[in-house]
């Protein structure tokens, strides 16, 4: 194995970093609701309206936020008018040509062949190879004592050690893995810190992947090294960015998915009871976090020509704040949308966004969060949040999680 190279500065500290880039709104939903009585898609950048520091990328480019349910569907499903160049001043300057940043049709041809990793038994094997025996040395852990806080003890813990096993990393490494993984993220106010992270990372992916193309395993670098479809196989460069990339992703929306969805079940009276009661509504559970609190609350568009986006004009060259939060509680589409409804009539939801740029590790996404609650209801069903701990608060602006969430349990 290649060794993992730490950051140069050492004070770079992952969880302020997450408050610093994300913002610590509690209810941003009420001022999105705000924002929507100006229409589908108002004039002004979302970090700004929200009184955080607008990202430095552009800032001469006209700037709007997409609000409705409609007008984001039909920019997520319109790449050749809404393109994800918007990303290129950003995560394609830290991650380079990532799928996020491409568009068709290179975009197509790149994604056809990363999909073959993900392919549904790859899916069963990693669960059983990976996401159990993650899942079974952390419920080892709670038991240790009938008090957790479950933040940093189980829902960051569990998703990233997934992607940790699943790129065959030392467990000595993990640390610093992890202050690399966010370091890339934080572009918009360091970006010397976001190019070392990557740097480190490109050199050890770069060995990692001439490794494992000559001894492949199962994990999802040899996945990845030797993926192929129609008798094309992945260029390096893009191979690593997507690697690099899915530390980032595909920790973080597992970790923040579930993390909101164990606030809510241990905060709303009954929800909990419910589902111990019926472990088939647990799916349901997952879909209705995914509307109600998705991982991401803004993406990103730019507009290639001028175009009218839910009856609202748009110039070419526009910079569009793809709304995911406001359109996943767009009152035209879900009734009573503030409300956590474990019966909601399932409806196109944004948790995973949609149309070509979708989540490509949803469905293993999907699979962490059910095991993560069904373990948790098999081995302390008497969970309950700790009397004598404060209360949790999901906090954030652009992307959201509760700091820490305590919980006790008798068995």
């Amino acid at each position: 194995m290649p060794k993992i190279q730490d950051l140069e500065d050492s004070t770079f500290d992952p969880i302020l970093a997450d408050e610093l880039m994300f913002g610590d709104h509690t209810d941003p939903y009420s001022r999105i609701e705000e924002f929507r009585a100006g229409g589908p898609v108002i004039a002004g950048d979302y970090r700004s309206m929200m009184g955080l520091p607008s990202d430095p990328f552009d800032p001469a480019k006209p700037r709007y936020t997409v609000l409705s349910h409609t007008a984001v569907e039909t920019a997520l499903h319109d790449p050749e008018t809404f393109s994800n160049r918007s990303f290129e001043p950003s995560l394609g300057v830290v991650y380079g040509p990532i799928l996020t940043v491409l568009d068709p049709p290179v975009h197509t041809g790149y994604r056809r062949i990363l999909q073959r990793a993900f392919r549904p038994e790859m899916i069963r094997a990693w669960e059983r190879d990976y996401v159990e025996p993650v899942l079974a040395e952390l419920i080892v852990g709670l038991h240790r004592s009938n008090r957790a806080e479950l933040i940093s003890q189980y829902t960051r813990p569990y998703p990233f050690g997934v992607i940790y096993r699943l790129i065959g990393l030392p467990h000595e490494d993990e640390e610093v893995f992890y202050r690399l993984t966010v370091a890339q993220l934080v572009s918009s106010y360091a970006m010397d810190i976001a190019r070392d992270a990557a740097v480190k990372l490109d050199q050890y992916f770069a060995a990692l992947m001439a490794e494992r193309r000559a001894r492949p395993g199962t994990d999802i670098v040899s996945a990845i090294a030797t993926a192929e479809s129609e008798g094309e196989t992945l260029p390096d460069d893009i191979a690593i960015s997507f690697l690099r990339q899915l530390l980032s992703a595909g920790g973080e929306t597992g970790f923040r998915t579930l993390s909101v969805l164990l606030c809510k079940l241990l905060t709303q009276p009954g929800l909990l009871d419910e589902l111990r009661a019926n472990r088939s509504l647990i799916p349901a559970a997952v879909e209705e976090t995914l509307r109600w609190e998705g991982p991401v609350v803004t993406t990103t568009r730019e507009t290639t020509r001028d175009v009218v986006l839910d009856g609202v004009p748009l110039p070419a060259g526009a910079h569009l704040d793809i709304c995911l939060g406001g359109a996943n509680r767009d009152p035209a589409k879900f009734a009573d949308p503030a409300r956590f409804d474990l019966h909601r009539p399932r409806r196109q939801h944004f948790g995973f966004a949609s149309g070509i740029h979708n989540c490509i590790g949803q469905q293993l996404a999907r699979l962490e969060i059910v095991k993560g609650v069904e373990a948790l209801l098999d081995n302390f069903p008497d969970i309950r949040l700790d009397p004598d701990a404060p209360p949790p608060i999901v906090r954030g602006t652009t992307m959201r999680i509760p700091r820490e969430l305590h919980v006790v349990f008798d068995t």
